[in-house]
């Protein structure tokens, strides 16, 4: 099968034909990848800085939406032909009430993660062709009808519950302001949720322009702390409020820069603290891991494990402060309604929507922040729904965008994948496929 691997060379992802898993226990399932996308935290180990297996290379990726086409004989709620969403890792199978001083394992795909023989050894990732799902019956997520499309379900495997979880690290309530930095993916989808949840104001931080102009679209105050006429961003902030924010976000994490665009890394986290008024709270869930230099992780020595953070104004606002991996599966159940319901709609952040073949072109533009969101596709059709692994390709008709945005206008078939939708070239030198936007189900 054909999917996107990590070699350990900062900068450079290649697409490569590696095995397509099998079952290895009683509990797997094989799913069939139809969607999948760059996550922001991909790049820390696109850029050399994280990686966990020092054994190279790797699948890359941790968000997908796919079919089942393979089961193993003790999997009881799943059945091949059934449309699933992978949330970011796998259930471990096991549940501990003992205290650790510091977590045990790290469960999650796209990091060449190798486990004991309980969950059948390395865990895949989400970038490819295929990819085995231990413990199935508790790590997929059933995507109730064959119509909808896979964007409506795509987002629930990481960035819109990492979130929705920035928000209660905050401590955040209907009515109250809240100043989220960084508009990535995770940073836009805040501001999409703080929006839902019902923020009186929302001042989203960034310096892409393309960023900001979303983040604004979605009715947040656009602040680029770059403008060195206007202050960085607590002061331009505290200007137009001076009583600052009741929250605060980081969607950054260990890569963030200051107004000078210079690595800094408790840069953000001052901010958030800067901005937030007394009796405030601080969410961070931007990444914050640090591992030892590896070939897997050849740039991991530049980040420092300890952090200069401002703990006397932290203390003086009495502010609460907290931070960790999102709790996706504690909010899971209520996003998934939200969607289901279509209370909301989460492809607004995609940008493209390409060809795994593109993936290192993709990445390398996602890295530039010439992407918002990547989406890779994989054209599979009806016909090839029962364990085959040679996609058939969509009908080609090059056709030139302007700036590069998804194509919308292909017809979902009873799996809710775009076939028969057209490939279009568009002036960012990628594939882009068409995909189904339009809702399948009656309002």
């Amino acid at each position: 099968m054909r999917a996107v691997v990590w070699e350990g060379k900062p900068f450079e992802v290649a697409v490569r034909a590696v095995p397509k898993p099998t079952i290895e226990l009683p509990e797997d399932a094989i799913v069939r990848v139809t969607t999948s996308a760059i996550c922001g935290s991909d790049l820390h180990t696109y850029r050399g800085f994280f990686g966990i297996n020092p054994n190279l290379p790797w699948v890359m990726g941790h968000e997908a939406v796919g079919v089942i086409v393979e089961v193993g004989g003790a999997t009881e709620h799943f059945k091949v032909g059934d449309r699933v969403m992978l949330p970011w890792g796998p259930d471990s199978g096991h549940f501990s009430v003992e205290a650790q001083i510091f977590p045990s394992d790290y469960l999650g795909y796209g990091q060449g993660v190798e486990v004991e023989r309980h969950l059948g050894g390395e865990i895949g990732g989400c970038q490819a062709e295929y990819i085995r799902v231990p413990f199935a019956d508790d790590s997929l997520v059933l995507i109730p009808d064959q119509f909808s499309p896979d964007l409506d379900w795509l987002f629930l495997s990481d960035i819109f519950p990492t979130a929705w979880s920035g928000l209660d690290f905050s401590g955040f309530q209907p009515g109250e302001s809240v100043a989220i930095f960084g508009c990535g993916p995770v940073g836009l989808m805040t501001v999409y949720a703080a929006k839902l949840r019902g923020a009186s104001v929302i001042y989203a931080v960034d310096y892409v322009r393309d960023r900001l102009d979303r983040a604004a679209a979605l009715g947040a105050v656009p602040i680029d702390f770059t403008h060195s006429d206007d202050g960085i961003a607590s002061q331009q902030i505290i200007r137009r409020r001076p009583e600052g924010v009741v929250r605060a976000v980081d969607c950054v994490g260990f890569e963030a820069v200051n107004h000078r665009l210079r690595r800094d890394q408790s840069y953000v986290i001052n901010e958030c603290i800067a901005v937030t008024s007394v009796n405030g709270g601080v969410g961070l869930v931007g990444v914050y891991a640090s591992s030892p230099a590896s070939k897997s992780a050849p740039r991991a020595g530049e980040i420092d494990p300890i952090y200069e953070i401002n703990l006397s104004a932290a203390w003086i606002k009495n502010l609460t402060i907290r931070t960790g991996i999102a709790t996706e599966f504690v909010n899971l159940p209520v996003l998934f309604d939200l969607v289901k319901t279509r209370r909301v709609d989460l492809d607004f952040v995609v940008s493209s929507v390409v060809s795994i073949e593109d993936a290192p072109k993709a990445y390398e533009r996602f890295e530039k922040h010439l992407e918002t969101k990547v989406v890779f596709r994989f054209p599979w059709t009806e016909q090839q729904a029962d364990n085959t692994s040679t996609p058939v390709k969509a009908e080609e008709k090059v056709e030139t965008t302007t700036n590069g945005a998804a194509a919308r206008n292909g017809t979902p078939s009873s799996n809710g994948t775009a076939n028969g939708g057209r490939i279009v070239k568009p002036e960012n030198g990628l594939t882009v496929q068409s995909m189904p936007t339009k809702k399948a189900y009656p309002m």
